[in-house]
């Protein structure tokens, strides 16, 4: 098997895009599995549910639940 070939340097501009893009795609998950911890659902399965959403399926499982996910849970009084 050949060697992979060498990435050419990236200049600052097309590092700090590729950062933002990065952050953008782990910032939706991160925000569903903390707010699905400390959020109250009416049962723990839906809270498991979204809690796993969010990490079985990176992207789309953060937005659904920013969608659907944050209006069924209350925050904690």
């Amino acid at each position: 098997m050949p060697p992979l070939p060498a990435l050419p340097p990236m200049t600052t501009g097309q590092m700090v895009f590729a950062v933002a893009i990065l952050a953008l795609a782990i910032l939706p998950n991160y925000i569903a599995i903390w707010q699905s911890f400390h959020r109250v659902f009416p049962t723990p399965l839906e809270r498991m549910f979204w809690f796993l959403l969010a990490i079985f399926v990176p992207v789309l499982g953060g937005v659904v639940y920013l969608i659907w996910g944050r209006k069924r849970g209350r925050k904690p009084s």
